[in-house]
């Protein structure tokens, strides 16, 4: 009879305590306000995206699904042969299209526009950009004779702020047809001076040599200062760390990147509900850069110093390694054309080569990525500085070529320096950069297969891919209105080649300022038929058109060690007579 009377006076306490301790039930989320049909029409409806369609056939394919968590709308849209032609989201609340990527915005992040993407907020904030250009201009134009030709070509270096400032905004076809008048311009303004062997006389800058020198110093602590408080790591500068990585634990960067695939994730997704951080097959957690191996082996060996002082996390984090590399090579830019205009024009060319690249804005935008794009030109400059040692200038011509595939275009032309013969000397100094550079393919176990990796993952690679940042990849998209001018680019590729050819042997005798002339043009050239191009290119061919438009007397610089007895060469940038 207790227990019974126990029972029934304690189950008001017993149901009490039950609703408490039982789990609260989790509302459902409500159904989408929208229905795939309504979420659909209004994306097409959106202006950017129906002015794009008009390009394309009618009745394209679409797919509308809904993302519960962000409570929005994805919408794809596909055309026939040209694949998906329009990206985008569309709040359900609101009926908002918050995101319309049209053409080469579907697959090209790069091509939506924002300023901060490439370089970070800084040196894409107008006032430092335009800064670095009136700073550039001020301080090497002519300003006694505003008309002249010099303050035509700096302009025409100036002109590529144009096509940036309509990429910033993701208008990609506006602002890949404006690259090609400057970069025409520039093949063949330096074309001509090659050929004939001479610049314009009597335009010189207002500067005094201190002032520019004094400026130099101050610019060069300033793009410090703004790589390592105002700048972001790209692709190409975290890949370069991963191979340095690789290399210095016993395997070469081809084949061994780390990537997405199937594997265990290790970290958060990012917004695009992507999860980058996997466990890769080394049992590490690396954040993926699949296509990071697509460089010359010299791109990964130059970031030993900074992995060896700073390390990597695996963490596509703020990777300081990559931050000392491109400062590093930066620097070295700057004293090797201060370096070069001393040995063949003295202090007044010194100080205006290296005051040149510290205020172009193009070379600190390449700092300022934290890009590989400083590390050809600055084996270029050395090698060109260099000149009257041919195997040391055949050993930094190939450390360029097998830094980025570019430079390999000048061999020719730097192998007959200065008279039409090829130099034994050269070729070895080639030869043994080249030897070096791919020991790494040594790293791994089958040497053969090492080598078809390599040439399957950068070459093949290179030569085949795809890219909105030229006028030659537009065919992809069929549009109507957009040429397809693949055969136009095969065309001038060739005339590309053979041009690197002639160069070598014509003019029959080159001097010092026709060498920096022709490089740039071949340079530019190799630029003008790429098919991906993009703007962190420009310092590859930039120091060689500064030396060629800006010295502009001939000025005898100090004697040279003997050469070889059928190398002898002015030791002037431009001769006199």
């Amino acid at each position: 009879m207790v227990v019974p009377a126990l029972a029934r006076a304690l189950a008001p306490f017993a149901s009490a305590l039950a609703l408490v301790s039982a789990p609260a039930a989790v509302a459902a989320p409500p159904d989408p306000k929208l229905t795939a049909a309504a979420a659909t029409a209004i994306f097409l409806a959106h202006p950017k995206v129906d002015s794009w369609l008009e390009r394309y056939p009618p009745k394209p394919v679409t797919e509308a699904t809904f993302d519960e968590d962000r409570r929005v709308w994805l919408v794809k849209v596909w055309s026939g042969d040209a694949g998906q032609i329009a990206d985008g989201k569309v709040e359900d609340r609101t009926g908002a299209v918050t995101e319309a990527w049209t053409g080469p915005q579907v697959a090209w992040g790069m091509a939506r526009g924002g300023g901060g993407a490439f370089g970070g907020e800084q040196i894409n904030n107008p006032l430092v950009w335009l800064s670095f250009c009136a700073l550039f201009l001020l301080g090497l134009g002519d300003l006694r004779r505003p008309m002249s030709i010099r303050n035509l070509d700096l302009l025409v270096l100036l002109s590529f702020t144009v096509s940036l400032w309509w990429f910033n905004r993701g208008e990609v076809f506006w602002s890949v047809p404006l690259v090609y008048p400057p970069l025409a311009y520039l093949v063949a303004r330096l074309l001509w001076i090659g050929m004939r062997g001479r610049t314009h006389r009597g335009s010189r800058p207002v500067w005094p040599v201190w002032l520019l020198a004094g400026a130099t110093v101050f610019l060069t602590g300033f793009r410090v200062g703004l790589n390592v408080q105002a700048s972001n790591v790209i692709d190409v500068g975290y890949a370069g760390v991963i191979g340095a990585d690789r290399i210095a634990n016993g395997e070469m960067p081809y084949g061994h990147m780390p990537t997405q695939g199937e594997l265990k994730a290790c970290g958060p997704s990012d917004p695009e509900g992507e999860t980058r951080e996997r466990i890769q097959t080394n049992g590490r957690c690396e954040a993926s850069n699949d296509r990071g191996d697509t460089y010359g082996p010299v791109s990964y060996a130059a970031y030993l110093p900074g992995y060896w002082a700073f390390g990597w996390t695996g963490k596509w984090d703020e990777l300081p390694a990559a931050h000392v590399t491109s400062v590093l090579f930066d620097f070295l830019c700057i004293v090797g054309l201060a370096l070069v205009g001393l040995r063949f024009g003295g202090a007044r060319l010194a100080a205006t080569l290296a005051f040149a690249w510290a205020a172009y804005p193009f070379t600190q935008y390449a700092s300022n990525s934290n890009t590989n794009d400083a590390i050809l030109p600055a084996f270029l400059i050395w090698g060109f500085w260099l000149l009257t040692a041919p195997a040391a200038r055949g050993f930094l011509a190939a450390l360029a070529g097998w830094t980025k595939f570019a430079a390999l275009i000048v061999a020719p032309l730097w192998a007959t320096y200065p008279d039409r013969r090829p130099s034994l000397r050269f070729i070895g100094g080639y030869v043994l950069a080249t030897l070096s550079a791919f020991s790494v393919l040594l790293l791994e176990p089958n040497v053969i297969e090492a080598a078809r990796v390599f040439v399957e993952r950068s070459l093949v690679w290179q030569i085949g891919r795809e890219s909105p940042f030229s006028l030659w990849g537009w065919g992809q998209y069929h549009a109507e209105g957009i040429p397809d001018l693949h055969r136009v680019q095969q065309v001038l590729q060739a005339a590309l080649l053979v041009a690197a050819l002639v160069l070598a042997f014509v003019p029959r005798r080159k001097s010092p300022l026709q060498l920096a002339a022709l490089t740039g043009a071949l340079l530019a050239g190799f630029e003008l038929v790429l098919t991906h191009w993009f703007y962190l290119y420009i310092p590859w061919f930039f120091p060689f058109a500064a030396i060629a438009l800006l010295a502009a007397a001939p000025v005898v610089a100090a004697p040279e060690p003997a050469p070889e007895p059928h190398e002898r060469e002015p030791r002037e940038l431009v001769p006199t007579g």
